[in-house]
């Protein structure tokens, strides 16, 4: 039978030396990754990162990353570029080659064609004599500290090193390029996260779909409105056009006295909470939330009080939100 105190103790010195690794890493960055993010932000192609085994999976995430962050990267496979897939590669890019060892031989068809075509090379390699980072033009080096196996053979605390250093990368881009949320949401549409950076103007209600009446509409017709277009409330704007208040199931409990002999104007609550479309729908989310409504009206500071939607909080649920 297992113990589970040696698992744990097990498991828990694998987080530690790896952790302790990434310490390390941290100190050793300086002018080479300085000259990485340079080369990178100069360059008028894309990244192209290309890695064999382990260091290819971990290349396929720091590609994803780059190009979900604002730099266009993708992977490419070493032992494809072999066979054709070198013709993706342009004298605009830069590659960023990555190997542990610096010596994978699946490699060197393309180091040979950077070479050759005075492609920007940037190695990522924890071996400085290695033949990578000899013909590198940058130097990505991580700290040489063995694997959390013990005994050197599987690939662990280097993954992790050539991980965090290509996050290190990604990020300190994204940053120099002031790449935003609403910069983001572009590449990340689907999902909790998508969801997350969803603009008011995304879900909102426009048109003919937003309930508006006029300050002199009869409280007869008013409930006709909110009844055909389904949200349980309806904005009543002035002769301009502005967003005056608006009528909700409140406020016809609070009128039910001779409710249709009155004007919206007298049944409204005025100066109600709106919210502005290019506001993040997770604060329309936390607004309702805090006000205990459903509903809020959609109006542009540009165009004080035009009303331009509305946005409900099932609008809001259906893409995970709330």
């Amino acid at each position: 039978m297992t113990d589970p105190e040696s698992i744990l103790s097990i498991a828990r010195q694998v987080v530690l030396d790896e952790a302790h690794a990434l310490e390390k890493l941290a100190e050793s960055l300086g002018d080479d990754f300085t000259k990485a993010v340079d080369l990178i932000l100069r360059t008028k192609g894309r990244v192209i990162v290309s890695g064999i085994g382990k260091s290819g999976h971990i290349g396929h995430k720091i590609a994803a990353t780059l190009a979900s962050t604002g730099t266009p990267a993708y992977f490419v496979h070493p032992a494809e570029a072999s066979h054709g897939d070198l013709g993706m590669v342009s004298d605009d890019d830069v590659v960023l080659a990555i190997s542990n060892s610096g010596e994978a031989p699946e490699l060197a068809n393309l180091l040979a064609f950077t070479r050759r075509f005075g492609i920007p090379l940037i190695g990522l390699s924890s071996k400085s004599e290695s033949s990578l980072m000899t013909q590198a033009d940058v130097h990505l080096l991580i700290p040489a500290l063995g694997e959390a196996c013990g005994f050197g053979m599987v690939p662990s605390i280097s993954t992790t090193l050539t991980l965090a250093m290509g996050d290190a990368l990604a990020i300190a881009l994204m940053k120099f390029r002031d790449f935003r949320p609403e910069n983001f949401r572009v590449f990340h549409p689907g999902g909790k996260l998508g969801a997350r950076l969803s603009r008011v103007s995304d879900l909102m209600h426009s048109g003919d779909a937003v309930p508006l009446i006029s300050l002199q509409t009869p409280m007869s017709k008013a409930l006709l409105e909110i009844s055909r277009k389904g949200f349980g409330v309806v904005g009543v704007t002035d002769a301009d056009g502005r967003l005056s208040g608006i009528v909700t199931d409140g406020d016809l409990r609070r009128h039910m006295s001779g409710l249709l002999d009155k004007t919206a104007a007298e049944v409204m609550t005025r100066n109600p909470t709106t919210i502005a479309p290019d506001a993040l729908a997770e604060e329309a989310v936390a607004i309702m939330n805090a006000r205990k409504i459903t509903s809020l009206f959609v109006v542009d500071p540009a165009t004080p009080g035009q009303t331009k939607g509305l946005l409900h909080i099932h609008d809001c649920l259906r893409v995970g939100l709330g």
